[in-house]
């Protein structure tokens, strides 16, 4: 009855992610939680099809390659929302280099990370990733980090509040 992911939602409405490609979008919370246009990719072909159910604009990856959306340079920003710690940082860095080319020079990349209580309460994490082996995933990817926080509380509060987030802002670099 309370609206608990609301300081989520402004929070992510804060970094102004503008026309935003939601990689591992679920079932697309992160697709309602902005104003603008949102799309959605998901390797799961049941949460796309929640996503889609609730009106979002969501696809699988093969359905993404082959869709009008997939332009070079045609979002604002990229949100890998609770994603990379579901892989290993090789993986992590080749999703995000895949679909770094969707993303304008100078565009977002926005990653948000569970902290450790967080990280602890999924059997399906594999790693557990903090800020420097979140730059060195995006720098591997060719993608600058301009910044990052701890959210909704100081990081030390990450050890124990299982909802602190690490969240990471970077930009596509020409070149």
């Amino acid at each position: 009855m309370l609206p608990t992911q609301a300081p989520y939602a402004w929070n992510l409405r804060r970094l102004r992610p503008g026309r935003m490609l939601d990689v591992g979008c679920g079932i697309g919370r992160n697709l309602g939680n902005v104003k603008g246009e949102a799309v959605g990719v998901d390797h799961n072909a049941a949460s796309v099809a929640e996503a889609r159910s609730r009106g979002f604009v969501a696809l699988t990856p093969e359905e993404f390659a082959y869709s009008r959306y997939a332009l070079e340079g045609g979002f604002d920003s990229l949100l890998f929302a609770h994603v990379l710690e579901h892989m290993t940082s090789t993986e992590a860095t080749a999703l995000v280099a895949t679909y770094l080319p969707h993303l304008r020079i100078g565009g977002k990349v926005l990653v948000i990370l569970p902290q450790e209580a967080g990280y602890a309460t999924d059997p399906t994490h594999i790693a557990f990733v903090d800020v420097p082996e979140a730059t060195a995933i995006l720098a591997a990817a060719g993608v600058r980090v301009d910044r990052s926080r701890s959210f909704p509380l100081a990081r030390p509060f990450g050890r124990w509040f299982r909802y602190n987030e690490t969240v990471i802002v970077g930009s596509r670099q020409a070149g």
